[in-house]
């Protein structure tokens, strides 16, 4: 993952201090674009620690439609805890664990009443137009809807993502994400999003190509700078090799995307260095 290493330097080197809304203030880099070869390999980050199948989990939460925490909870994830409690959902006259019109709803029922199932299916739509029309222009999923960004705790981050087809065979990704956390988030968001490239290629029998990964605002918390520090100074190990698991070829088209479990996934030859704690701005 030199690539994610050549990301965090970019900030560090080019990046201004810049305050934002959680208080703790950021080294911040606006516009930037970082290039995996999925065919060369699982870009998830090797010089620290990332729970895999911590990844899957969120993932598959999202291509549920669910939006409530205690499901992914019930998963033993617990990265949305801190905009789940009480507090932060009641200032949307939400119960506990309701997060309201995030990336599921949003990818599943777009423009909808929330929280209705009444809006539009992207998931459903991208993988129809894979499969029967798939030299469109048009292979794009949002998680931006301004009616709505303002009744939620965290509005998307990972704004809008595009699909290509390639010579009919190849699908590549391209994510624009506005606002990035450099050292927490952005290792799952690579690895989520290079993860969606596979499964979706799986179901719609095409080989996964590249995931491109494009930036708004991309920063690193002040509080974070030791551990990226640490981080920069660890050597990166080979990356490790996704298989998908279906013998029977039953993983096919929206059902089967949406059939994925975590045993259908293989990592195979995963190493890494050790986890470096960091605290999450809220």
């Amino acid at each position: 993952m030199k690539q994610y290493h050549e990301l965090l330097k970019t900030v560090l080197e080019r990046g201004a201090e810049h305050n934002d809304r959680t208080g703790v203030g950021t080294l911040s880099y606006f516009g930037h674009q970082t290039r995996y070869d999925l065919r060369e390999g699982f870009p998830l980050v090797t010089t620290k620690r990332v729970p895999f199948r911590w990844v899957f989990e969120e993932l598959r939460w999202f291509l549920s439609g669910d939006t409530n925490e205690a499901t992914l909870r019930a998963k033993g994830v617990d990265i949305w805890k801190e905009w789940a409690d009480a507090e932060h959902t009641a200032r949307f006259g939400r119960e506990a664990g309701d997060l309201g019109p995030i990336y599921g709803y949003l990818w599943r029922s777009f423009g909808g009443h929330y929280p209705a199932r009444d809006g539009v299916d992207q998931i459903a739509r991208l993988v129809h137009e894979i499969r029967h029309n798939p030299n469109s222009r048009r292979l794009i999923v949002t998680g931006w809807d301004p009616r709505v960004a303002d009744q939620v705790d965290l509005p998307p981050c990972h704004t809008l993502f595009q699909f290509k087809v390639e010579h009919g065979r190849t699908l590549h990704c391209q994510l624009y994400q506005r606002s990035a956390d450099a050292f927490l988030g952005v290792p799952f968001n690579i690895s989520s999003y290079a993860l969606l490239t596979h499964m979706v290629a799986h179901v719609c029998e095409l080989d996964a190509g590249e995931f491109i990964h494009t930036f708004g605002d991309l920063h690193i918390y002040r509080n974070h700078l030791k551990q990226v520090e640490e981080l920069l100074s660890r050597e990166p190990l080979l990356l490790p090799r996704l298989e998908v698991r279906d013998e029977d070829g039953m993983l096919r088209g929206l059902e089967g995307l949406l059939s994925f479990r975590y045993e259908h996934l293989n990592l195979v030859g995963y190493k890494s260095h050790g986890k470096i704690e960091a605290p999450v701005a809220v």
